[in-house]
């Protein structure tokens, strides 16, 4: 009697999406092994959302971070003017109860840990920058910037918005920068005005700021700024930028600014990519970054990167052929990513206009659309949808 030997991933890149796709490979039965350019783990000073649509996604495959003992549930958002004014109030309790989930506010650091503990003895394997890689009989070899070198049955790109493996299965791009700046920090703080379970966006022209109480004494603040895209990509400045950028507007804002020290704040370029339909070749695939680049409007991106990984291990787990099992990840991916990439897109040139009556129009639609228009689209992101492939011996509804 022979046994099937367990097929082997190669995942390159060891971000959220690189961890969970390990975890969620596991799950399934495969040998994985991770590789990550980064020389160690370093902890990441940002938050994320980890909406209702991911905690569903890890359920379908009993993957259970216990999220409601170590992060904040996020019920409500609420959008405000630059003093504070109330512009509208999303509630997502009675949807999240719905669907059978909550959604959480998260330290990237935090989540990072949960899911290195998920992946157990996984290996990862660090300083390993991916070159390339090249088709090896039936299955895939990477080769790194210092000689190693890594075969497996498929290779899983999850390397983020730089992504090697995209490169050279898509050839040199150009990203979309739209012209600002997006800064994020996670300090200890505390206001009257941010109470628990505590998140608002404040909207103005050209510049937006947002607030979540991540619990623990910490809360998450992004703030954006349009200023010509070369600058935004590399940007240079200092504390006192921020707060002239902020100053006069809600009294949380500015004492959010003034209490993080300027080591904490990070900088990037608010930009992503043309969406591409392109995701893999024989035994090699993209998920989270690497296939689809989004910006930040919808609250998504780590959460799509969570699906991604969900969904290809169900397909990798029932499908004989392991290259007949990316493509139908890839099929079955590239209609929700798309949506939401070009919504993200499109919403964030809306929140960063600087045209009055485009501000007014945005800002009275906010106000005054029904309740049925908002509750139905937020829902659309908040689900899960069925999969197309379920895995032998994994559950599909909610716990």
């Amino acid at each position: 009697m022979t046994t099937r030997r367990a097929r082997k991933a190669i995942v390159v890149g060891a971000g959220i999406g690189g961890l969970t796709a390990a975890a969620a490979l596991r799950r399934v039965g495969l040998d994985v092994e991770v590789y990550e350019r980064a020389r160690e783990l370093r902890p990441a000073g940002s938050a994320i959302s980890l909406m209702t649509n991911a905690v569903l996604a890890l359920r379908t495959l009993d993957i259970d971070l216990q999220l409601e003992q170590r992060a904040e549930v996020l019920e409500e958002l609420h959008f405000r003017t630059t003093r504070g004014k109330l512009i509208r109030t999303l509630r997502f309790k009675e949807i999240c109860d719905r669907l059978g989930a909550p959604s959480f506010g998260i330290t990237r650091t935090l989540l990072q840990q949960l899911l290195l503990k998920e992946i157990g003895d996984c290996p990862v394997h660090l300083g390993a920058a991916a070159t390339g890689y090249a088709p090896d009989g039936d299955g895939v070899q990477v080769t790194f910037a210092d000689g190693r070198r890594a075969r497996g049955d498929v290779l899983i790109g999850a390397d983020g918005f730089h992504s090697a493996v995209r490169r050279q299965l898509l050839g040199p791009e150009q990203p979309r920068e739209t012209g600002s700046v997006c800064w994020v920090a996670t300090p200890a703080f505390s206001h009257p005005r941010i109470t628990k379970q505590y998140g608002a966006h404040y909207w103005g022209r050209g510049k937006r700021f947002g607030i979540a109480n991540i619990g623990g004494g910490e809360v998450y603040w992004w703030g954006t700024k349009n200023m010509p895209a070369e600058r935004a990509r590399d940007w240079h400045g200092d504390k006192a930028e921020i707060e002239r950028a902020y100053a006069g507007w809600a009294d949380e804002v500015q004492a959010a600014v003034r209490a993080t020290p300027f080591e904490q704040i990070t900088a990037f370029p608010a930009r992503d990519r043309a969406f591409s339909e392109r995701w893999g070749e024989g035994p090699v695939t993209l998920l989270g970054d690497a296939a689809h680049p989004m910006m930040t409007s919808l609250g998504q991106g780590a959460c799509m990167a969570i699906e991604d990984a969900v969904v290809l291990a169900h397909h990798l787990a029932a499908a004989a052929d392991p290259q007949q099992g990316l493509r139908g990840y890839e099929r079955e991916r590239l209609p929700r990513t798309r949506r939401i990439v070009e919504g993200a897109h499109a919403l964030n040139l809306l929140e960063q206009s600087e045209q009055p009556l485009r501000v007014l129009g945005r800002d009275l639609f906010f106000r005054f659309a029904p309740a049925s228009v908002m509750d139905k689209q937020n829902a659309e992101y908040l689900d899960f949808p069925a999969l197309g492939a379920t895995a032998p011996g994994t559950s599909r509804g909610a716990a």
